[in-house]
Protein backbone atom coordinates (compact mmCIF):
# COMPACT_ATOMS: atom_id res chain seq x y z
CA UNK A 1 0.00 0.00 0.00
CA UNK A 2 1.70 3.12 -1.55
CA UNK A 3 -1.08 5.83 -1.01
CA UNK A 4 0.19 8.72 0.84
CA UNK A 5 3.23 7.23 1.44
CA UNK A 6 6.57 9.28 1.61
CA UNK A 7 8.61 7.81 -1.73
CA UNK A 8 12.39 8.14 -1.74
CA UNK A 9 13.30 7.32 -6.01
CA UNK A 10 17.20 7.00 -6.24
CA UNK A 11 18.06 7.90 -9.64
CA UNK A 12 15.28 10.16 -11.46
CA UNK A 13 16.61 9.07 -15.09
CA UNK A 14 13.86 8.04 -17.13
CA UNK A 15 13.04 5.01 -15.33
CA UNK A 16 12.71 6.92 -12.32
CA UNK A 17 10.83 9.68 -13.98
CA UNK A 18 8.38 6.94 -15.19
CA UNK A 19 7.92 5.75 -11.37
CA UNK A 20 7.32 9.04 -9.90
CA UNK A 21 4.33 9.44 -12.92
CA UNK A 22 2.88 6.21 -11.68
CA UNK A 23 3.16 7.12 -8.09
CA UNK A 24 1.57 10.47 -8.43
CA UNK A 25 -1.90 9.43 -8.46
CA UNK A 26 -1.73 7.41 -5.18
CA UNK A 27 -1.02 10.65 -3.58
CA UNK A 28 2.61 9.56 -2.53
CA UNK A 29 5.01 11.95 -1.54
CA UNK A 30 7.86 11.94 -4.00
CA UNK A 31 11.18 13.04 -3.80
CA UNK A 32 14.38 12.24 -5.27
CA UNK A 33 17.99 11.56 -5.53
CA UNK A 34 20.37 11.69 -8.40
CA UNK A 35 23.44 13.08 -9.21
CA UNK A 36 22.14 16.81 -10.12
CA UNK A 37 18.96 18.61 -8.99
CA UNK A 38 16.78 19.23 -12.22
CA UNK A 39 15.72 22.21 -12.96
CA UNK A 40 12.00 20.83 -14.50
CA UNK A 41 11.61 18.48 -11.89
CA UNK A 42 8.64 19.39 -9.07
CA UNK A 43 9.69 17.39 -6.45
CA UNK A 44 11.95 17.91 -3.53
CA UNK A 45 16.12 16.96 -4.70
CA UNK A 46 18.13 15.30 -1.89
CA UNK A 47 21.99 15.45 -2.54
CA UNK A 48 22.21 11.96 -0.67
CA UNK A 49 20.86 9.15 -0.25
CA UNK A 50 21.17 8.60 3.19
CA UNK A 51 18.76 12.52 3.97
CA UNK A 52 16.91 10.76 1.39
CA UNK A 53 16.39 7.72 3.64
CA UNK A 54 15.69 9.80 6.46
CA UNK A 55 12.68 11.50 5.42
CA UNK A 56 11.29 8.66 3.28
CA UNK A 57 9.29 5.57 4.14
CA UNK A 58 10.03 3.82 0.92
CA UNK A 59 13.26 4.08 -1.31
CA UNK A 60 12.80 2.67 -4.82
CA UNK A 61 16.39 1.94 -6.20
CA UNK A 62 16.94 2.67 -9.85
CA UNK A 63 19.88 4.09 -10.97
CA UNK A 64 22.84 2.96 -12.99
CA UNK A 65 25.48 1.25 -11.40
CA UNK A 66 28.59 3.01 -11.08
CA UNK A 67 32.22 2.96 -8.95
CA UNK A 68 29.99 5.72 -7.30
CA UNK A 69 27.06 4.15 -7.01
CA UNK A 70 28.09 0.32 -6.00
CA UNK A 71 26.22 -0.24 -2.35
CA UNK A 72 25.26 3.59 -2.46
CA UNK A 73 22.21 1.63 -0.33
CA UNK A 74 24.40 0.82 2.47
CA UNK A 75 23.69 -0.32 6.28
CA UNK A 76 23.81 3.18 7.44
CA UNK A 77 20.98 4.32 4.81
CA UNK A 78 19.51 1.37 5.10
CA UNK A 79 19.22 1.97 9.00
CA UNK A 80 18.13 5.97 8.22
CA UNK A 81 14.98 4.17 6.34
CA UNK A 82 13.72 2.42 9.55
CA UNK A 83 12.16 -0.25 10.42
CA UNK A 84 9.02 0.87 8.82
CA UNK A 85 11.22 1.29 5.54
CA UNK A 86 10.53 -0.76 2.55
CA UNK A 87 13.15 -0.84 -0.37
CA UNK A 88 12.71 -1.67 -3.67
CA UNK A 89 15.20 -1.92 -5.86
CA UNK A 90 14.46 -2.37 -10.04
CA UNK A 91 18.03 -1.44 -10.56
CA UNK A 92 20.94 -3.03 -10.45
CA UNK A 93 21.70 -5.84 -7.45
CA UNK A 94 25.11 -4.15 -6.38
CA UNK A 95 23.54 -1.08 -5.91
CA UNK A 96 22.18 -2.79 -1.73
CA UNK A 97 24.67 -4.18 0.18
CA UNK A 98 22.83 -7.39 -0.13
CA UNK A 99 24.68 -8.66 2.90
CA UNK A 100 23.27 -6.09 4.92
CA UNK A 101 19.78 -6.13 3.77
CA UNK A 102 18.98 -9.59 4.61
CA UNK A 103 20.65 -9.25 7.99
CA UNK A 104 18.17 -6.27 8.66
CA UNK A 105 15.19 -7.84 7.04
CA UNK A 106 15.74 -10.98 9.12
CA UNK A 107 16.24 -9.08 12.22
CA UNK A 108 13.29 -7.03 11.73
CA UNK A 109 14.98 -3.92 11.04
CA UNK A 110 13.44 -3.64 7.71
CA UNK A 111 9.98 -3.69 7.11
CA UNK A 112 10.25 -5.31 3.87
CA UNK A 113 11.38 -5.40 0.29
CA UNK A 114 11.10 -5.88 -3.42
CA UNK A 115 13.68 -7.06 -5.03
CA UNK A 116 14.11 -7.91 -8.92
CA UNK A 117 18.24 -7.86 -9.36
CA UNK A 118 20.54 -9.80 -7.05
CA UNK A 119 24.14 -8.52 -6.11
CA UNK A 120 25.83 -11.89 -7.38
CA UNK A 121 23.35 -12.93 -10.38
CA UNK A 122 21.80 -16.28 -10.45
CA UNK A 123 22.41 -16.74 -6.73
CA UNK A 124 19.84 -15.42 -4.82
CA UNK A 125 20.66 -15.30 -0.80
CA UNK A 126 18.76 -18.21 0.27
CA UNK A 127 17.88 -16.65 3.46
CA UNK A 128 15.58 -14.36 1.03
CA UNK A 129 13.18 -17.35 0.32
CA UNK A 130 11.44 -17.97 3.50
CA UNK A 131 10.70 -14.14 4.78
CA UNK A 132 7.73 -13.07 4.19
CA UNK A 133 8.35 -9.23 3.88
CA UNK A 134 10.29 -9.70 0.67
CA UNK A 135 8.64 -10.39 -2.63
CA UNK A 136 11.23 -12.08 -5.64
CA UNK A 137 10.45 -11.09 -8.95
CA UNK A 138 12.38 -12.32 -12.03
CA UNK A 139 13.97 -9.12 -13.90
CA UNK A 140 12.04 -8.85 -16.91
CA UNK A 141 12.00 -5.65 -18.03
CA UNK A 142 12.82 -6.50 -21.49
CA UNK A 143 11.01 -8.77 -21.91
CA UNK A 144 7.76 -6.93 -23.99
CA UNK A 145 5.62 -7.76 -27.24
CA UNK A 146 7.38 -4.71 -28.39
CA UNK A 147 11.25 -5.82 -27.41
CA UNK A 148 10.46 -8.98 -29.14
CA UNK A 149 9.16 -7.64 -32.45
CA UNK A 150 12.26 -5.21 -32.08
CA UNK A 151 14.83 -8.34 -31.02
CA UNK A 152 12.87 -10.29 -34.67
CA UNK A 153 13.47 -6.67 -36.85
CA UNK A 154 17.15 -6.81 -35.81
CA UNK A 155 17.74 -10.96 -36.21
CA UNK A 156 16.22 -10.38 -39.98
CA UNK A 157 17.75 -7.40 -40.87
CA UNK A 158 21.47 -8.98 -40.00
CA UNK A 159 20.30 -12.55 -41.85
CA UNK A 160 19.02 -10.41 -44.97
CA UNK A 161 22.85 -7.94 -44.61
CA UNK A 162 24.81 -11.20 -43.81
CA UNK A 163 23.94 -13.13 -46.70
CA UNK A 164 23.83 -9.53 -48.95
CA UNK A 165 27.28 -9.01 -47.71
CA UNK A 166 26.61 -6.29 -46.37
CA UNK A 167 27.17 -4.81 -43.19
CA UNK A 168 25.33 -6.30 -39.59
CA UNK A 169 22.87 -3.96 -37.97
CA UNK A 170 24.69 -5.08 -34.69
CA UNK A 171 28.08 -6.37 -34.23
CA UNK A 172 29.64 -7.85 -31.37
CA UNK A 173 33.38 -8.53 -30.98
Amino acid sequence: QLGGKRVGIVGLGSIGAEIAKRLEPFGCAISYNSRRKKPSVPFPWFKNVYDLAVNNDVLIVCCTLTEESRHIISKDVMTALGKEGVIINVGRGALIDEKELVQLLVRGELRGAGLDVFENEPDVPQELFSLKNVVLSPHCAVATPECFDALEELITANLHAFFSIKPLQSVVE
